[in-house]
């Protein structure tokens, strides 16, 4: 295990940096001279060239990627060219609202999706079963965007039940808090509903027809003891390794999400980046992210033998 988790972090590094190298490069070569939007439209040849000498951008590649590099591994990710404040104080104000509509998200999808594709194996062919692959269908084929607008209009703009758009933090209300966020959670949970229930239901029903499971209800074991205490268990390295990657692709719905919700998150904070070519804070949020992301692989790797001895590195 030790020998693993050594090779695992080895080759964590060495995807962080060729992350880091792709998200430097990409943002250089992308079309579009960050100097010039810096300075306006009115601005002369002489203010333009003024602004990429103060930026560092007339330097080589090599130097600009090492000197991004250096500060990063210092813990500074640089200062944002728009806002003149550090790209770290940007993203901490911009936190709480991100982690807190991703939590929310993952606690509903991950209770309602492993909670309906039990029922939907254990009663394969029922009225559970027929409405998940019904809902499966829905989730799968809506964007999030359309069913963000869909509960606004129905349940904020129509029937007056919830708040349309913005964000409270928990500072001002744990139940202004958790008001404000319903909407965008279910809007970004039903998706990760579907996708986790159809994978729990499939890994259920395989271990559910396994011989030891007849055995065991054959002996008289209780319903409760056959589904989550023998087959949940052995069904559960699939299980976990979709809810890994659905909480690593909820980086990119949150942003979409946010958007669409008025949520003051880091999905809104890069998009604006995006929009004035604000490399410092664009580099830093991809960096970070993809970080989280192989964090969350490494986790769940590390996870399987908690949940199934069998697996062994």
């Amino acid at each position: 295990m030790a020998g693993y988790f050594l090779r695992r972090l080895v080759s964590t590094i060495a995807v962080m940096a060729m992350v880091g190298i792709f998200v430097f490069l990409l943002l250089r070569l992308a079309p579009g001279d960050p100097a010039a939007i810096i300075a306006g439209k009115s601005a002369t040849a002489e203010m333009i060239a003024g602004i990429r000498e103060k930026l560092g951008l007339n330097d080589p590649m090599s130097v600009q990627f090492m000197r991004w590099v250096r500060d990063m591994l210092g813990g500074d990710f640089g200062t944002s060219i728009f806002a003149g404040r550090p790209v770290l104080e940007l993203i901490s104000q911009r936190l709480e609202p991100t982690l807190s509509l991703s939590i929310l998200t993952m606690i509903f999808s991950v209770s309602i999706g492993v909670s309906f594709g039990i029922l939907a194996a254990w009663r394969i062919g029922g009225v559970i079963d027929r409405l998940l692959a019904a809902f499966s269908a829905l989730g799968y084929s809506v964007p999030v965007f359309v069913i963000g607008y869909f509960f606004i209009y129905f349940f904020a703009i129509r029937a007056h039940w919830l708040p349309v758009q913005g964000y409270v933090p928990i500072a001002g209300g744990l139940w202004l808090w958790f008001v404000h966020l319903i909407l965008p959670t279910l809007a970004l949970g039903l998706g990760y509903i579907a996708f986790i229930a159809r994978v729990t239901r499939a890994s259920m029903l395989e271990v559910l027809s396994e011989d030891y499971m007849r055995t065991a209800d054959a002996k008289g074991a209780s319903s409760y003891a056959m589904l989550f205490h023998h087959a949940l268990k052995n069904a559960g390295a699939p299980i976990l390794t979709v809810i890994g990657i659905s909480f690593a692709y909820l980086i990119g719905g949150v942003v979409l999400t946010e958007t669409v919700f008025n949520i003051p998150g880091i999905g809104r904070l890069i998009v604006d980046a995006i929009n004035n070519r604000d490399y410092p804070i664009i580099q830093s949020v991809l960096i970070l992210t993809s970080g989280l992301y192989v964090l969350i692989n490494l986790t769940v790797d590390l996870a399987y033998t908690l949940i199934d001895p069998r697996i062994r590195y």
